[in-house]
């Protein structure tokens, strides 16, 4: 049996037409850019979302940019996040000119560890970056309330977190504003790039309008120095055929993730915790295990495709050099992605695939104990 880590190709074959179909009016009209079809996205996935704002932009990486830009955030500034995260997080606060600071992981939900934020708050920063990694939140009530206690912003990586919720709310509108992407695996994927912003307060929104398309209101008239961040209206057409299907999708996920977990019950594969009151969406279903690269190289052979999320983090990457972080400053983090491997996950795979992939985990680590 072959089994891809993602197979787009079922998702799209039952939304073939209305996406053809929707594309072929974009072209006949040629309006391809902030035309109907973005405009509306914005309205439906904002109230999806539980937000009163959303802004449509050309990826995740500006749209975590474009809210630090609107929240003047800049040089001399800095952003607390984590570095157990794909680099566009901690990019964007680098792009503004700030410094990201970064706090280590909770061993158990691989989540920001809230406990260790206060003690790197200085005077010096204006907002915290939580990252709501492979679909599930982070606790967001603590992390609120130190935020407030400080006056800081809080800027949710909702990259990988679309219809995720806690405690009844939903990713995008639990801190003051949040950046969404729509590459094309996430749960909700363009077919290409895209990406989101949402947010309940009304002057960020207008300022983040205006930063996306350079600055601009009203065409020619520029305000400030902005971006070119726009969303396109043929992804917007893919975005919004597919959105009426995501808690549904989404649900089919979370139904994986509870027989992959029953199924790898007594493998010594350490399975994703839930924190009390998350509600995850499982963009990615991530196990642990000391052997990882050892049964990554054995599913492979077993015709299993599997991916790791993320294997360097971001503080020892090359390109943060000039951060002067070293080996053993995050130890969690750096244990943690020595052990992580992300097993098949997207909305249509089939229970006979989960069992074929858990019992050959199962048959591996019998071999390997």
């Amino acid at each position: 049996m072959k089994i891809q880590f993602v197979d787009l190709r079922k998702q799209y074959a039952p939304l073939k037409n209305e996406i053809l179909s929707g594309i072929s009016r974009v072209l006949d009209g040629m309006q391809l850019f902030l035309g109907e079809n973005v405009q509306a996205l914005e309205k439906e996935f904002a109230q999806f979302c539980g937000a009163a704002h959303g802004i449509g932009v050309c990826d995740g990486t500006a749209a975590l940019q474009i809210i630090l830009r609107a929240m003047d955030i800049g040089p001399g500034d800095e952003v607390i996040t984590v570095s157990h995260t794909f680099i566009a997080t901690v990019e964007a606060i680098i792009l503004t000119g700030a410094k990201p600071v970064f706090v280590d992981i909770n061993p158990a939900t691989c989540l920001m560890d809230i406990s260790q934020v206060e003690a790197k708050i200085t005077p010096r920063t204006k907002a915290i970056l939580p990252v709501h990694l492979y679909g599930q939140t982070v606790d967001m009530d603590p992390l609120l309330e130190i935020a407030s206690r400080h006056g800081l912003r809080v800027v949710e990586d909702a990259c990988q977190a679309h219809g995720a919720e806690y405690k009844g709310r939903k990713a995008g509108a639990l801190g003051d504003a949040a950046g969404f992407s729509f590459y094309y695996s996430k749960n909700l994927g363009a077919y290409g790039e895209g990406g989101f912003i949402s947010t309940n307060d009304p002057e960020l929104a207008g300022k983040m309008r205006k930063i996306r398309d350079h600055g601009s209101g009203v065409r020619y008239h520029h305000d400030l120095i902005g971006v070119n961040g726009r969303l396109d209206e043929i992804q917007a057409v893919v975005l919004r055929a597919k959105l009426p299907h995501l808690a549904a999708w989404n649900e089919k996920r979370r139904e994986h993730a509870r027989l992959y977990n029953e199924l790898l019950k007594g493998t010594l594969a350490v399975t994703p915790a839930e924190h009390s009151g998350n509600t995850p969406v499982y963009h990615l279903y991530v196990i642990r295990t000391p052997k990882r690269d050892e049964l990554q190289a054995f599913l492979k052979d077993q015709g299993v495709f599997t991916g790791i999320h993320y294997p360097i983090p971001v503080h020892l990457q090359k390109a943060m050099e000039f951060l002067r972080y070293k080996q053993g400053d995050f130890p969690v983090t750096e244990q943690v992605v020595s052990q992580i491997l992300s097993l098949p996950m997207y909305a249509e795979l089939a229970d006979d695939e989960i069992k074929y992939v858990a019992d050959s985990i199962s048959t591996f680590m019998k071999n390997n104990t």
